[in-house]
Protein backbone atom coordinates (compact mmCIF):
# COMPACT_ATOMS: atom_id res chain seq x y z
CA UNK A 1 0.00 0.00 0.00
CA UNK A 2 1.70 3.29 -1.24
CA UNK A 3 1.40 5.97 1.64
CA UNK A 4 1.05 9.83 0.78
CA UNK A 5 2.69 12.41 2.79
CA UNK A 6 0.48 15.04 4.18
CA UNK A 7 1.53 18.33 5.29
CA UNK A 8 0.49 19.47 8.66
CA UNK A 9 -1.47 23.05 7.44
CA UNK A 10 -3.73 20.44 5.25
CA UNK A 11 -4.48 17.99 7.65
CA UNK A 12 -4.93 21.17 10.10
CA UNK A 13 -7.22 22.80 7.51
CA UNK A 14 -9.40 19.26 7.17
CA UNK A 15 -10.45 19.59 10.72
CA UNK A 16 -12.33 22.92 10.27
CA UNK A 17 -11.46 24.55 12.98
CA UNK A 18 -13.14 27.88 14.36
CA UNK A 19 -10.60 30.57 15.34
CA UNK A 20 -11.86 30.09 19.14
CA UNK A 21 -10.69 26.23 18.60
CA UNK A 22 -7.30 27.78 16.84
CA UNK A 23 -7.10 30.41 20.26
CA UNK A 24 -7.76 27.18 22.27
CA UNK A 25 -5.29 25.30 20.95
CA UNK A 26 -2.59 28.09 20.58
CA UNK A 27 -3.19 28.97 24.27
CA UNK A 28 -2.70 25.23 25.47
CA UNK A 29 0.76 24.80 23.07
CA UNK A 30 1.92 28.13 25.08
CA UNK A 31 1.38 27.37 28.09
CA UNK A 32 2.54 23.83 27.91
CA UNK A 33 5.74 25.73 26.90
CA UNK A 34 6.03 27.94 29.40
CA UNK A 35 5.30 25.33 32.03
CA UNK A 36 8.52 22.67 30.40
CA UNK A 37 10.80 25.69 30.00
CA UNK A 38 10.35 26.99 33.84
CA UNK A 39 11.26 23.89 35.20
CA UNK A 40 13.84 23.13 32.98
CA UNK A 41 14.98 26.78 33.93
CA UNK A 42 14.99 25.38 37.50
CA UNK A 43 16.72 22.30 36.77
CA UNK A 44 13.70 20.36 38.56
CA UNK A 45 13.02 17.04 37.03
CA UNK A 46 8.93 16.12 36.57
CA UNK A 47 9.57 13.77 40.49
CA UNK A 48 11.37 17.01 41.96
CA UNK A 49 8.48 19.39 40.52
CA UNK A 50 5.76 16.80 41.72
CA UNK A 51 7.04 16.52 45.12
CA UNK A 52 6.92 20.52 45.15
CA UNK A 53 3.38 21.42 44.14
CA UNK A 54 1.48 18.20 45.23
CA UNK A 55 0.83 17.17 41.72
CA UNK A 56 1.53 13.77 41.03
CA UNK A 57 4.27 13.11 38.50
CA UNK A 58 2.48 11.37 36.09
CA UNK A 59 0.08 13.85 35.66
CA UNK A 60 2.96 16.43 34.85
CA UNK A 61 4.05 13.74 32.61
CA UNK A 62 0.63 13.98 30.11
CA UNK A 63 0.43 17.89 30.48
CA UNK A 64 4.32 18.30 29.15
CA UNK A 65 3.04 15.84 26.34
CA UNK A 66 -0.31 17.46 26.04
CA UNK A 67 -2.14 14.22 26.47
CA UNK A 68 -4.76 15.89 28.53
CA UNK A 69 -5.76 19.61 28.42
CA UNK A 70 -4.34 21.46 31.49
CA UNK A 71 -6.41 22.59 34.31
CA UNK A 72 -6.48 25.63 36.03
CA UNK A 73 -6.05 24.33 38.94
CA UNK A 74 -3.57 22.11 38.33
CA UNK A 75 -1.37 24.34 36.40
CA UNK A 76 -1.50 27.25 39.31
CA UNK A 77 -0.91 24.16 41.66
CA UNK A 78 2.33 23.19 39.14
CA UNK A 79 3.22 26.69 38.47
CA UNK A 80 3.56 28.52 41.62
CA UNK A 81 6.47 26.61 43.06
CA UNK A 82 8.49 27.68 39.81
CA UNK A 83 7.12 31.45 40.45
CA UNK A 84 4.95 31.96 37.86
CA UNK A 85 1.10 32.51 37.81
CA UNK A 86 -1.83 32.98 34.82
CA UNK A 87 -2.95 36.03 34.15
CA UNK A 88 -5.99 37.48 31.63
CA UNK A 89 -4.09 39.87 29.43
CA UNK A 90 -6.60 41.57 26.28
CA UNK A 91 -6.22 39.81 22.95
CA UNK A 92 -3.47 40.90 20.29
CA UNK A 93 -4.28 40.23 17.00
Amino acid sequence: MKQTGCEWQELKASFNLTPEQENAIALEESLIEALVQAREQKGLTQKQLSELCGVKQPVIARLEKAVHSPQINSMLKILTPLGYTLKIVPYQS
